[in-house]
């Protein structure tokens, strides 16, 4: 699709059901690449990047299988071509993460400079650095990275910033490097625990992930698996902020309740009702949400990539927010768009000083990547009168039918500008059974 026309001021209600998770996926699928024999992963998200992944594996000469229901078989057993090409590797970043899994089963690998959205500064010298202390000769040029080795060995890596690509990147590179690899200042995201599990169903002995410090003792050789994947956090807190945003009920199904506690525990700051079971939350709002400050920072902290939805709720908060972002510095691009929509943010920097308005009004607005398209997606639904969101490309990327989700919980929203849809009928939101477990 090509652009969304979104008519705002309708209440989201009923329930929805989120899919995979895109960040874990990705590294799973470049993970895929350790092992002999198939690999099959469940629960995949049909969106832009897993797409684009599965281009990268089959230029790779390895064979992908996607099947009805989310179903994604890989089998690396031969991995024709140790070269990813440039044309899919700088549509998204993290497609560079088969660098060291291809130079872990063949000891070569040439990939070019990752690409993927501009929200900053995203350097791989964390990715670089960790594979050289593991024995590799590293070369860049012409923007491209090429490594060899004959072995690589185990060493210790301190990560200068808690990078979940890197940790998860060097873990896969590593898991075949003879000797103990120790990963210092690693990530602690679920993903990177759900990389760990998958290695290790393989056959790798990975221990500590989801701490700061993740022990890796390589193996000779990794089998397939079967694995399904976690749900998507990021896309059941876009939804809770599509339901507080239109003052809402909706419930939000297969989560893992631990993996959004840190942004459940901001939403409610805002008056937002949550009620949180074992694999689903209800999200409830009556009021314009109250402000509140927010401060991104790697896992357990406000993950980033619900700064820019969080934010676009907090326009239409009771009182002054401040915003900052300590992780990507040009992930405020959005901002302009909210401010066409009748937004009062000043930003500053890293920071996003956001004056809560009673109400936005729908204006044409432009997606500048990912989770600004989501954001641009929340705030529509909640403005006055039509909006109109191009760059619908980014949202794409990482939302899988966004469209035909919301418009199951009674969203005005359609694509390429054909004449709205009526949403199709939802139950009311029953209170689930059961103790809330958070």
């Amino acid at each position: 699709m090509d652009k969304l026309i979104v008519t705002g001021g309708t209440r989201l209600e009923g329930t929805v059901e989120m899919s995979g998770g895109k960040n874990g996926c990705l590294a799973l699928m470049a993970g895929a690449l350790l092992a002999k024999g198939e690999t099959i992963l469940i629960n995949v998200p049909q969106i832009g990047d897993v797409r684009t992944m599965i281009e990268v594996l089959r230029a790779l000469g390895v064979r992908c299988d996607e099947e009805p229901g989310g179903v994604l078989k890989i089998d690396a057993t031969e991995i024709r071509t140790t070269e990813a090409p440039y044309e899919l590797v700088r549509k998204m970043r993290a497609s560079f993460c088969v660098l060291g899994p291809l130079l872990a089963r063949k000891g070569y690998a040439k990939v070019a400079m990752p690409g993927g959205c501009d929200i900053g500064a995203r350097p791989i010298d964390f990715h670089v650095k960790g594979i050289q202390t593991l024995g590799a000769h590293l070369v860049t040029d012409h923007g491209f990275v090429e490594v060899e080795a004959d072995r690589l060995h185990g060493g210790q890596i301190y990560l200068n910033f808690p990078s979940a690509g890197a940790t998860q990147h060097l873990m896969t590179t590593a898991a075949l490097a003879e000797g103990v690899t120790t990963i210092h200042n690693a990530a602690m995201e679920p993903e990177v625990v759900e990389v760990a599990a998958f290695l290790n169903k393989m056959g790798a002995r990975i221990e500590g992930a989801g701490t700061a410090t993740v022990r890796i003792e390589g193996v000779k050789e990794l089998r397939g698996t079967t694995f399904k994947l976690i749900p998507d956090r990021m896309e059941a807190g876009t939804f809770a902020v599509a339901a507080v945003i239109t003052m809402g009920d909706v419930r939000i199904e297969n989560i893992r309740p631990a993996d959004v506690e840190p942004f459940v525990m901001k939403l409610r700051e805002t008056g937002a009702i949550v009620d949180m079971y074992e694999n689903a939350m209800r999200v409830r709002c009556n009021a314009r949400p109250l402000a509140t400050d927010i401060m991104t920072m790697p896992h357990p902290g406000f993950p980033t990539d619900l700064q820019q939805p969080f934010a676009a709720m907090l326009s239409i908060a009771e009182g002054t927010s401040v915003v900052t972002e300590n992780v990507y510095e040009r992930r405020f691009k959005y901002v302009n768009e909210l401010v066409r929509m009748g937004a009062d943010i000043k930003q500053e920097g890293r920071t996003a000083i956001i004056t809560g308005v009673p109400k936005l009004t729908g204006a044409q607005t432009a997606a500048t990547d990912l989770r600004a398209g989501a954001a641009l997606v929340c705030a529509a639904l909640a403005a006055e009168g039509q909006s109109e969101i191009s760059g619908v490309e980014h949202i794409e990327r990482g939302y899988e039918n966004l469209v035909g989700k919301l418009r199951s919980l009674g969203a005005q929203i359609n694509d390429n500008g054909s004449e709205t849809k009526e949403a199709p009928t939802t139950e009311p939101v029953v209170q689930a059974s059961g103790s809330p477990v958070l």
